[in-house]
């Protein structure tokens, strides 16, 4: 069974549209995952502007899907 995206800390349900509109719909999906570049294509997506807040949430839930660590706090991802 695969694990739904809100699972992740810090992904409700608007950021869990911006995984699927990556083409993510699954933690699993996640794990060989690159946030940045993930949040370089969402950025594009939007037309160039996104708030950097996505890209640690991104950071966040790729290590997530790793480790399986539901005390993550996207705040830690910060550059």
């Amino acid at each position: 069974m695969k694990t739904d995206l809100i699972k992740i800390p810090g992904v409700g349900k608007d950021l869990k549209q911006h995984f699927i509109a990556l083409g993510i719909t699954n933690v699993e999906a996640l794990i060989d995952k690159n946030p940045e570049q993930m949040y370089e294509d969402d950025k594009n997506r939007l037309g160039g502007k996104l708030d950097r807040c996505v890209l640690y949430v991104y950071r966040c839930a790729v290590e997530f899907a790793k480790t399986r660590d539901s005390n993550l706090k996207w705040w830690d991802f910060k550059d």
